[in-house]
Order: C-alpha cells, then structure tokens, then sequence
C-alpha cells in the first residue's frame, strides 16, 4: 500500500501539480475528491502533491460519498454496466461499479453514471502513483487531512534497553532484613569496565502489509458471536461462532433462559440486551461491551474484538485516520484524521438507540470528542500496536460495516449515496 510517484513532469497537465522530490521517494497517499468543487486532490501527509479538476455523479447517478479503497486497477477496462463505454486507467472504488477513471468529457460539473471522471494525462498518472489500497476520500465538500494526537490511537511499542545477561546478582539494602533483594552491581575494584551495560534492541522488522481497522457499534450479528462463545464455555453446545442463529444456537440459547426463569419471565425476544447481559455474568465477564474493532489486512478480515463506547446515546459521526509514519525505535506513529458529515435517519437512529448526533457534524473537536469515548482493551492494543504500518488506516462510524464491504475490500463506509 506504499505508493511511489515514477512519472517526470512530462506527463502533467495544466490541471496538476507534483512535487518534484516525491518523484524517487515512496510514500504514503490519499486520495480526497470534494463534489461540490468537482476536485481531486492527492496528499502525501498534510502536503497537497497532486491536483486535477473531475466530473461526478449527474442527477439520478450520483456518485456516492464516502470512505473507499482502490480495490482493482486496469489500465484498459470496459463497462459492465453502460454499452461497455471505455474507462482507460480505471482504478476501481466499489465491486458494485464506482470508480476513478480517465475520460475525454470532463466539464467540471456532474456528468458520470456515478463514477469520477479525470482528464486523460492526469488519469494515467495517477494510475501511476497509486497502489492496490489507497485510501480514496469522496465528499460533499473539501476536506483537508490533520495532525492527529490522542492517546486512543495505536502506536508501536518502544523497544525496551537490555542488559547483559552475565551480570553478576548481589543483595542489596532490602526494605525488610529477612527478605534481600537481588539487584544487578557494578564490582569497579574487580572489573575495569562497567558490568551493566544498556543496550538497545534490535529495531523490530516492519510488517508487510499494513492493516484497515473499523470501529464501530455492535450489531445482532457481533452479539450472536459473543453469545455462541461464551455459551460453548459454559457448556452449552451452540455450534459455530458465526453471528447466525443456526439450530444448535437457537437450542443453546433456549436451554440457558430455561435455567433463569426469573431473569427473563418479562424478556419475549430470543436474543436480546438482557441475555447478553445473563451470558456474560454467567461466564464471568463483566458488563458486555457495545462496540466492537474489526481488522483488515490484505483486503482479507484479520480478526475483530470488543470495545466500550462511553455515552452511546450520542452518535459517534464519521472520522477516518491514516498512519502516515512510524518510529519503532522512539515508539511514535505520526496519525492524520478528517471528518466527514454523515447525517443519520431517524431511522438508522432508533435502530442504533441514538438520541442525539451533534458529533456528525463537522463542529468543535469531534475527533477528539468520538476518540476519548472508544475503551480498547490492553490486550486488543498490544495486538494491534504490533502490527501498524504506515498506510494502516482506522474508520470511526456509527453505521458499522455497510454493504459495499465484503470479500476484497477494506472497510466502505457509505455517508451519502
């Protein structure tokens, strides 16, 4: 996901410009389009490299708005959809048919069957600087990546300094004479050289690929797994953990409200807020968690795990972060965010049990805001600060995974269709 500009400023037109220096150096890119300014504009960090004039969705073919990925590059392709209509250097957004492609009509107004239109010389060199899984930003307005310091986001782990292993170990002033403690000593008289001598460890060896995390609310599905997990530890044979209420689910669940009368004598509904809650008393596990953490590595799911959202009657809003450098040694990782307007339905709301969705919009601090109510467990962490690169990416959405998310994708989250 690493992306590399490799075309001179030959191949430019009027409508963009590069920095030259990103000509030999990889970096690491997005790709953000504004609708209402029918722009593209290509970022390395907070530094603008790369800019061209579009044409979106028209009336009755809107393009989406969203968070996506390029999933698929051709540099020759033909629609599936329109009279198989040429799309040259077509980097694709969706399997359902959005992508960024070249064209020789680009007006600078809405003019596509829903796809992004961009003048040829500048299509073919994006084409060039991009990879398989550069972010791709679509919004109403412009947005412009930030500098983003919280203490929610992943970071590596600094290497620990070590000693020698041969050092020699003494007893020192202990706090109570019957019980010395072992501490490593310096013997200066016997040795001309210190006996400790810190060393650094090795530099850890970066990961291949970098990952896409989702944080978002619990659905019926996330529930179910938990349910079946903790069932099967209790003793209740509820199959496979596979979010589905299969017959061995239906019949474990059944068996254990059979055991609790009294707990859901008032409870009509097989799966609900308060067996979750009998389930992880049962199985000694707290309070249930109502957020969950999803990782992609590869477009392929890596593994998903619970967290806690303070305040869930209050929408979280849409905010996405890219990793755009780590220092293994020092421990740091430099993380850039945007926020994008993402207006729930009353009806997505009643489905979500939220009451109020201030933080959707584009106001204050929202990051901050949505990012110091997200409560990740220590060890979810160290798994994830483990496995950071730059490029890794990081949604923050009320809407949970979305439609156009499945096999071959990162994470889409549709905030406007």
């Amino acid at each position: 996901m690493f992306s590399r500009l490799v075309f001179g400023l030959g191949l430019l037109s009027a409508t963009a410009l590069v920095h030259p220096a990103l000509a030999a150096d990889a970096r690491t890119l997005q790709i953000i389009v504004s609708k209402d300014k029918q722009s593209l504009a290509v970022y390395d960090g907070t530094e603008v490299v790369a800019t061209s004039k579009v044409s979106t969705g028209k009336d009755g073919h809107t393009t989406p708005s969203g968070i996506f990925s390029v999933l698929e590059k051709q540099k020759y392709h033909e629609s599936n959809l329109y009279s198989n209509a040429p799309m040259p250097f077509m980097q694709r957004l969706t399997w359902s048919g959005i992508a960024l492609h070249e064209s020789n009509s680009v007006p600078r107004y809405p003019a596509s069957h829903g796809c992004v239109r961009m003048p040829g010389a500048f299509a073919k060199m994006l084409y060039g600087m991009t990879d398989r899984g550069v972010p791709v930003i679509i919004s109403d307005g412009e947005l412009a990546p930030q500098p983003i310091e919280h203490p929610t986001l992943f970071h590596p782990d600094a290497p620990a300094m070590q000693l020698l292993s041969d050092v020699e170990l003494r007893p020192s002033m202990p706090d109570s004479p019957e019980k010395p403690v072992q501490v490593a000593m310096n013997d200066t008289a016997a040795m001309p050289m210190p006996a400790v001598l810190p060393i650094a460890a090795p530099e850890p060896e970066p990961p291949s690929e970098p990952i896409s995390m989702l944080v978002t609310r619990r659905t019926l599905r996330e529930t179910v797994i938990d349910i079946q997990t903790l069932l099967n530890q209790l003793g209740f044979s509820a199959g496979n953990p596979d979010g589905l209420l299969g017959p061995s689910t239906v019949q474990a669940i059944k068996a254990f409200r059979t055991l609790r009368p009294t707990e859901f004598a008032a409870d009509r509904n097989l799966v609900s807020d308060t067996l979750l809650r009998e389930v992880y008393a049962a199985a000694g596990k707290g309070l249930p968690p109502n957020g969950v953490i999803m990782v992609r590595q590869a477009f392929k799911p890596l593994f998903e795990a619970p967290v806690t959202i303070a305040d869930p009657g209050l929408a979280l809003g849409t905010h996405f972060f890219t990793l755009h450098a780590v220092d293994a040694k020092a421990g740091t990782a430099d993380w850039l965010g945007i926020t994008l307007t993402n207006n729930l339905s009353r009806e997505t709301m009643k489905r979500l049990g939220i009451t109020n969705q201030e933080s959707s919009i584009i106001t204050g601090k929202p990051i901050a805001r949505s990012l110091s109510r997200i409560s990740i467990p220590d060890e979810t962490r160290r798994k994830i600060d483990a496995l950071i690169a730059p490029g890794s990416t990081l949604t923050i959405s009320d809407i949970g995974l979305g439609r156009e998310t499945g096999e071959g994708t990162d994470f889409i989250t549709i905030t406007r269709r």
